[in-house]
């Protein structure tokens, strides 16, 4: 199997758990066991994250800049920006909640 359709299994796994989510909360389960969930799901979504960053930025930032719009440090910028907001804001989002 293909680099992406196994990205494409994760997600399909995490849709899964999602749904396993809403169902739980929808039983009513312990609010505990939700909140382990949530966190195996946001566990989930940021190791899904690491592999398209290790397995497709390269060829992406490439084929950007064979595409002429922006230069190829332009286009590695623009991910790293991308990632630090992504962890910044995930650190923001846990703070505000203490």
């Amino acid at each position: 199997m293909d680099e992406n359709g196994q990205i494409k299994n994760r997600v399909k796994r995490m849709d899964g758990q999602v749904r396993g989510i809403l169902k739980m909360m929808e039983e009513n389960k312990d609010c505990t066991q939700v909140i382990t969930q949530l966190f195996a799901a946001s566990i989930a979504i940021d190791r899904t994250i690491g592999v398209v960053v290790r397995t497709n930025l390269s060829e992406c930032i490439q084929s950007k800049s064979d595409q002429g719009e922006k230069s190829t440090e332009e286009w590695v910028k623009e991910a790293i920006n991308v990632l630090l907001k992504y962890d910044r804001k995930r650190i923001d989002n846990f703070i505000h909640l203490h």
